[in-house]
């Protein structure tokens, strides 16, 4: 078939795909036919901005089109769905592998050979995304994207408006599982925030298998995406060639009997945030699942980067970060909720006072830094001493433990433990005065912690009597 004259006609970058047919509705190679000046210039320009998209530089028509750009099943269902289906198609995408937008348009081609499919390819280019381009999509996506992002932002809670935001991605997919991964690429750790299913699996709990060990898998996604902006399996074919590119994670699917699956990437500032997917989907809607898929991952990337930072601001104001245990503010923010009724009182309460020994003496001789590691070193051993406990720096060298949970004879065993260690470093190293009160059904935690310093500033004037060389040291 001759081209030239519908080419010549388009002044973007165009050209014309041709996709083999196979029988049963598969198709085979997909191939660039031919291009305008522009499409051509695109791939042999050297200097030009866009030369990077191509990965040989000299065209060559009727070439596979992976000589040009990585393989790519998102760009095989659009050609496949234009040239074989007669669907014409646009997007709107910020594939990983480029610093740029693309505006793609797909339209079908009357083909004069009944095994092959033809349409044209045209694409612009922008550097910043477009408002305009993402919000142009049909009403029945909209609509989608707007009740998903109502979903998500429709309780004060976290947690329960993303479990109620990818319920409502399961059910909108027509889908057996939606579930969102989060991951840390840096300490390669993963887990499940959250999770929607019909059928849980023939493994049982889906958790059984995500876990940290897990990351070893989510770490091949990026390279089986391919720079791409999502992946779609919507067929045993598709299921082949990700069999042939990642063959761990298929066989990790194959035990779960996931038929078809599609992941999103949820990416913010340049960082993944983790990943959302939905298993067993309805694949007659697979183009309305991707397009609200597109926008949706958009808003959820941004609402987990909004809590992450508020979590950090969170954590910054609750912890002491020289130590890593609680600080003051968290202690007072905990005594006042209790005083008001806002959380009940802990049975059997007894609150431990401990302050370290020497630390000025080891500041004056030995610097800052061998005093920080004193304090480290001092919250270490309390932490040790009370697993599970809540340890709070209360000030520069005074600690704060409320222990609740433990009979008489464990809590003695504690404070006896401590008390031992703290005369074997008496002279040099973590020794605490140590004080404490036992809540005897008083209910009143300020006696409890007035009670408990009393105590520990008598067993500090004990250690000075033992020790009065270090008295004023």
């Amino acid at each position: 078939m001759d081209f030239k004259g519908y080419l010549d006609a388009s002044d973007s970058v165009t050209c014309i795909m041709s996709v083999e047919k196979k029988p049963g509705g598969g198709y085979g190679d997909i191939r660039i036919v031919a291009g305008n000046q522009a499409y051509i210039d695109s791939i042999e320009r050297n200097n030009d901005a866009n030369s990077d998209v191509a990965k040989e530089k000299v065209f060559v028509p009727n070439s596979l089109y992976t000589r040009y750009f990585p393989f790519d099943l998102n760009f095989e269902d659009f050609c496949y769905r234009a040239a074989v289906k007669k669907e014409p198609l646009h997007t709107y995408v910020h594939p990983e592998r480029f610093d740029i937008w693309f505006n793609l348009f797909f339209l079908p081609i009357t083909s004069d050979d009944e095994n092959i499919g033809y349409c044209s390819y045209t694409y612009t280019i922008t550097v910043n995304a477009d408002s305009g381009l993402m919000s142009n999509i049909p009403l029945e996506t909209a609509s989608n994207v707007l009740q998903t992002c109502i979903k998500l932002y429709s309780s004060s809670d976290f947690q329960t408006s993303i479990d109620d935001t990818v319920a409502y991605i399961r059910k909108l997919c027509n889908a057996n599982r939606c579930c969102l991964l989060m991951t840390d690429f840096n300490t390669r750790t993963c887990r499940i925030l959250s999770d929607s299913h019909v059928i849980e699996g023939p493994l049982g709990s889906i958790k059984n298998i995500i876990n940290n060990d897990f990351f070893d898998i989510v770490s091949t996604w990026p390279d089986t995406i391919a720079g791409s902006d999502f992946l779609m399996i919507k067929n045993a074919q598709d299921m082949q060639v990700l069999k042939e590119r990642n063959p761990i994670w298929y066989e990790s699917m194959k035990q779960y009997n996931m038929k078809t699956l599609v992941l999103f990437p949820l990416n913010y500032n340049g960082e993944t945030k983790g990943y959302i997917w939905v298993t067993d989907f309805d694949v007659d809607s697979a183009l309305k699942i991707r397009e609200t898929l597109e926008l949706t991952t958009y808003f959820i990337s941004y609402a987990i980067a909004n809590y992450q930072l508020v979590e950090r601001l969170e954590i910054m104001s609750t912890v002491d970060l020289l130590t890593g245990v609680r600080n003051r503010n968290a202690m007072n923010n905990l005594v006042n909720d209790i005083v008001e009724g806002k959380t009940p009182y802990p049975d059997r309460l007894r609150v431990v006072f401990a302050d370290l020994n020497g630390l000025k003496r080891i500041n004056d001789n030995e610097g800052h830094v061998a005093g920080d590691l004193l304090l480290k070193n001092a919250a270490m051993v309390l932490q040790n001493t009370f697993p599970g406990q809540n340890v709070y720096r209360a000030g520069g060298d005074e600690f704060t433990i409320f222990v609740s949970g433990l009979s008489d004879e464990e809590f003695s065993e504690k404070i006896a433990h401590l008390r031992t260690y703290s005369d074997i470093n008496a002279n040099n190293g973590v020794c605490f005065a140590v004080g404490y009160c036992i809540d005897d059904g008083r209910n009143d935690i300020r006696y409890d912690m007035m009670t408990a310093d009393e105590r520990m500033y008598a067993d500090k004037e004990q250690y000075y009597q033992k020790h009065p060389d270090l008295r004023h040291k």
